[in-house]
């Protein structure tokens, strides 16, 4: 066996191995005299077949499975003993000459290989990135306060309907001149889309009966119709005109107020214990959702300084074309699609290339106990979407455990975990640049390519 790498460039490369008879013979014997032994061919019991006959019927395609096999086992050994970085998989190359597996000459493989170009990737003291600190207001926690209020809320009871309360109507509805009756039909005549109609309702106090026309009132919603109406779609046509509507029951929104209720509601029974201590709760959970949008931030910048500062990479894009096409290959359109989106996949993969020495640089590896802690973050705030912002640490840990547990979760958390320990890492070897910010002109940052 003879293997030889050349890669004049240092990007393009060209794996040449040639096997003689004497490198996969033994196996491929071994694997023809293993069939022999299962083979079932008529006129002979089981393994009792001529090992000619055997090999006549299945020894080509043993050599190639055997070949093959063997091929990929030394390509990677190869590629790996010899630190070659190599990107994405092999590819036959341009180059090869037809194979007769038929005979026992050398056979000579030759294969295209996509390498890593050679460049340094360092940070330093010298480097300065800005780092924005993102300052909370009264206005912040005020929003935050309310949204919790809103959502500890409830209905009560009124006695008359006022548009500006948000409040909910539920009566009776019959049709003036038709069939259709709805009890307890529910009406929130502030979404009305015609102005006439929504006025209607104005002031209306229990027991009052209104007629209205919910064709006029929802002049371009079939839906909105159909539903009240308890009718199909296309029957609304049919039931254009007046409808009564006597009202049994007003009910008001009412916010939480802010007191030991709301905040056992929030944050946990005795964790909040005045008003002040509950805002500042608040600002803390703000003050640690900016710092996960800072730190996004600044590795967003180190990017952006790193791929300035080693300029352009050269790729053997032809290579990694024919790559791409192949990883697509499903796609009837994978030429058209690799073409369109080829600059954009160069451009992450430089910043994979440089994070990957960034990362070396640091000595930083994901252990387990990483992966429980950005799942334990990522479960977290998915409860805060929904207002649950003191789930108890054990169903934390539960539900990490269940994103674990599938696979397309954990590449994106190992991904996750790597961009939390590099940042912190990061933010100790560079100059930081800091700067204070309002929440609003940091949204712009980011907005910013």
């Amino acid at each position: 066996m003879n293997i030889t790498f050349e890669a004049p460039d240092k990007i393009n490369g060209l794996m040449t191995i040639t096997l003689e008879s004497a490198d996969y013979q033994p196996e491929v014997e071994k694997t023809l005299k293993d069939y022999r032994k299962r083979a079932n061919i008529p006129g002979f019991r089981p393994g009792q077949a001529p090992m000619g006959m055997i090999k006549r019927q299945f020894g080509t395609s043993v050599k190639v499975d055997v070949v093959n096999k063997m091929l990929g086992e030394k390509l990677y050994d190869y590629v790996r003993e010899n630190k070659i970085q190599m990107l994405g998989e092999p590819l036959p190359s341009e180059q090869q000459e037809a194979l007769d597996f038929e005979s026992d000459k050398p056979l000579t493989f030759k294969f295209d290989i996509a390498v890593a170009p050679e460049f340094e990737a360092k940070l330093s003291g010298k480097d300065k990135i800005d780092f924005y600190n993102i300052t909370i207001d009264d206005k912040m926690i005020n929003q935050q306060v309310e949204m919790y209020q809103s959502r500890a809320g409830q209905y009560e009871k009124v006695e008359q309907f006022d548009a500006e309360q948000r409040d909910m109507l539920k009566g009776d509805l019959r049709e003036v001149n038709g069939s259709i009756e709805v009890a307890d039909a529910v009406l929130m005549p502030q979404y009305m889309k015609v102005e006439d109609q929504k006025k209607l309702f104005d002031g209306c106090k229990l027991g009052d009966v209104i007629t209205w026309n919910p064709r006029k009132a929802y002049p371009e919603s079939d839906i909105e119709v159909s539903s009240l109406l308890k009718i199909q779609k296309e029957d609304v046509k049919d039931h254009e005109g007046d409808f009564t509507y006597q009202i049994t029951e007003i009910s008001r929104f009412v916010k939480a107020e802010v007191n030991q209720a709301l905040f056992d509601q929030t944050f946990g029974e005795g964790a909040v214990k005045s008003e002040k201590e509950f805002r500042q709760k608040i600002a803390d959970q703000i003050s640690q959702q900016f710092k996960a949008d800072s730190d996004y931030k600044f590795l967003q910048d180190v990017r952006a300084h790193m791929e300035k500062k080693v300029g352009k990479l050269a790729f053997p894009e032809a290579i990694l074309k024919r790559v791409m096409i192949q990883n697509n290959k499903d796609r009837k359109d994978a030429q058209e699609y690799v073409e369109k989106n080829f600059d954009l996949s160069i451009k992450e993969l430089g910043w994979h290339l440089i994070k990957e020495q960034l990362v070396a640089a640091q000595g930083i590896k994901v252990e387990e106990d990483d992966l429980k802690q950005v799942a334990k973050e990522a479960a977290r705030a998915q409860f805060a979407q929904y207002g649950m912002s003191n789930v108890p640490d054990e169903y934390l840990e539960n539900y990490a455990q269940e994103m674990l547990k599938k696979r397309e979760n954990v590449d994106g958390l190992v991904d996750r975990a790597v961009d939390v320990k590099l940042t912190a890492a990061l933010k100790g070897v560079v100059k930081l640049d800091e700067k204070d910010i309002a929440f609003e002109d940091f949204q712009k940052l980011l907005q910013e390519k």
